[in-house]
């Protein structure tokens, strides 16, 4: 249980079974609980694949940038496995605390019980980390540096803020200069939670091949939260034709907008899927023509699509999020 100022919520950290002689595996990672941060499931979401990739110093990187993440209220919690408390600037940097200290325990139990205690040494090399353009955020100069922005307003959650990407040029394989996103950042009024979020997609894009941030973004896009669906205009449609849609969840709507941009700049297609294979990252040969599933009708599109999902009634079709319980 993590208790924080305006409640408490369950962090649950899911492993695989150990094999003969092995040690758990942790592969995911999520939060429940009605009085959970707005923004930290979405985190849990992108940080579980971290934890598939199986690179320690990749995982490490990612704690250590949500380990800084500031919120409006610090506070202490006490830590496992002896209840010390210990001061935090904000409910995802105490997340990542009890996310590392688990992944750490799991490291100290497979040691030979006869080896000297020490600390885990994570290597500074590994397939993650070498396949970055940059561990750092570049840095501009004071002629500044390029960037895209768009507003995004939910008047479901009451939410007002402007979407920032930081990008940078690169050498392309033709040898031609590539503008590639480095970062992505939020102001206005936003749940603080999603500074977190930003952190670890930021880190994603200077992933070298741009199937890797591709594949978070697009299990971002059926993120759906209760009572937190609502209209906007859908991006990237040709002809300049514009529609709204119904999104399932800010963080939904952002992970297409970012998607978007990958495709303005000719990086990724509008699917979120790679234009140009660089044989970094294998992904796979066959991809779903459709994410709905037959339920229930939708009072809003009307589809057949209606199914239960995180307690709430959803539309996999338009991503109306209907009665929770």
């Amino acid at each position: 249980m993590v208790q924080h100022p305006f409640g408490d919520f369950a962090l649950f950290i899911g492993e695989l079974a150990p094999q003969e002689g092995g040690t758990p595996e942790p592969f995911e990672v999520w939060v429940n609980g009605s009085e959970q941060p707005r923004g930290l499931g979405a985190l849990a979401k992108t940080l579980s694949m971290d934890l598939r990739a199986n690179d320690p110093a990749w995982l490490q990187l990612k704690l250590d940038a949500l380990a800084t993440v500031s919120e409006e209220h610090a506070f202490e919690m006490p830590l496992p496995p002896h209840g010390e408390r210990r001061l935090f600037p904000g409910v995802v940097a105490a997340t990542a605390a009890v996310i590392r200290w688990r992944c750490e325990q799991i490291t100290a139990n497979a040691a030979p019980k006869a080896a000297p205690k020490a600390a885990p040494v994570v290597p500074v090399s590994t397939p993650v980390i070498d396949a970055m353009f940059s561990r750092g955020e570049p840095q501009t100069g004071p002629s500044g540096t390029l960037a895209w922005a768009v507003d995004v307003d939910n008047p479901a959650t009451g939410e007002s803020f402007t979407v920032t990407l930081k990008e940078v040029n690169l050498p392309g394989p033709d040898g031609n200069v590539v503008t590639r996103p480095c970062a992505v950042g939020f102001s206005g009024n936003y749940p603080k939670a999603m500074d977190g979020l930003a952190r670890l997609l930021s880190l994603d894009m200077r992933v070298i091949d741009p199937a890797w941030v591709g594949m978070k973004l697009r299990k971002l896009l059926n993120y759906a939260e209760p009572l937190g669906h609502f209209m906007a205009f859908v991006p990237g449609l040709p002809n300049g034709e514009r529609h709204q849609q119904t999104w399932p969840s800010t963080v939904a709507y952002i992970a297409r907008l970012i998607i978007h941009r990958y495709a303005m700049l000719g990086i990724l297609n509008e699917e979120g899927y790679p234009l140009r294979d660089m044989g970094v990252l294998d992904s796979p040969e066959t991809r779903e023509a459709s994410r709905t599933m037959a339920g229930k009708v939708c009072t809003e599109c009307g589809n057949p699509t209606v199914i239960h999902k995180d307690g709430c009634d959803f539309c996999t079709a338009c991503g109306y999020v209907g009665q929770c319980g």
